[in-house]
């Protein structure tokens, strides 16, 4: 294994495990291509037409040489970034930065001055709103108001304090139209005690009620059933990068790492809110 491969390794972990701080800011995607050049392009292809696109081939060359390099990362992940001369790589919420000869591999933020904008961070949001949006309803632990004004996703341990303390309060989050997915997500990994709660945790026929019960401490009923969605719980957190739990991600994929009163959480989504 070269010196190079290790230390992108090493800044991977590292990214994995590093606290991300939250950063709300406009959104300053790139316009949708106009309807009727959509419908154009996809008529072409339904006819059999050949479309082509342009291809920057020092960017298919930074792509080739790092998918090479690095079996995680595939051809996809490598693409333009703001600055002119070099590229982004992102496999999920990591994010790096590699020149474009493909020599320099940089890990941190690029901060937009100018606008005062965490470039990174938006990425990273944009990354966990597609991890998460995948995720569907039947596949976490829903606690619904009648009311949805706003849905977050938590990723919560059965043993974790602050988890604890987050649904202690969960009937506050719902007063305030927050709906709460939950995702099981034991940090010690699996054959921890933590797992194997989860597990029976999902496999109970009320799930909400033995999650609650869990977090008491108190016996509930379960049975056996396909559990491997904890696995799928796990590896969603791992892919977005959690640092730690309790972890709320917003609908425009916003982390807030730790837990937040209902009051407090309100206001964090009123802010983030489009108006």
């Amino acid at each position: 294994m070269s010196r190079f491969t290790r230390t992108f390794q090493l800044l991977t972990v590292m990214a994995l495990w590093s606290a991300t701080a939250a950063c709300v800011a406009d959104d300053d995607a790139k316009p949708a291509a106009p309807q009727g050049q959509m419908e154009t392009a996809s008529e072409a292809i339904k006819a059999g037409e050949t479309v082509t696109v342009d291809v920057d081939p020092k960017l298919a060359a930074v792509q080739k040489k790092v998918s090479d390099l690095f079996e995680a990362i595939e051809p996809k992940n490598v693409s333009t970034s703001p600055v002119d001369g070099w590229y982004t790589v992102q496999k999920g919420s990591i994010v790096a930065y590699i020149s474009e000869d493909g020599r320099y591999l940089l890990q941190g933020d690029m901060i937009d001055l100018d606008l005062n904008v965490n470039l990174s961070e938006l990425s990273r949001n944009d990354s966990r709103r597609e991890l998460v949006g995948a995720l569907q309803d039947e596949q976490a632990i829903m606690f619904s108001p009648s009311e949805v004004k706003h849905s977050v996703t938590v990723f919560t341990d059965i043993d974790c304090g602050y988890c604890r303390k987050l649904h202690a309060e969960i009937d506050g989050y719902l007063e305030r139209g927050i709906e709460v997915r939950y995702v099981l997500y034991p940090r010690n990994g699996p054959a921890s005690r933590a797992w194997n709660t989860s597990e029976d945790v999902w496999c109970s026929r009320d799930r909400g009620k033995a999650l609650t019960a869990a977090k008491l401490d108190r016996e509930f009923q379960t049975s056996k059933c396909d559990s491997s969605m904890i696995s799928t719980h796990y590896m969603l957190g791992q892919d977005i990068g959690l640092s730690g739990t309790p972890a709320i991600v917003f609908e425009d994929g916003t982390l807030v790492g730790g837990y937040l009163p209902p009051a407090a959480l309100a206001m964090r989504l009123e802010g983030a809110s489009p108006h």
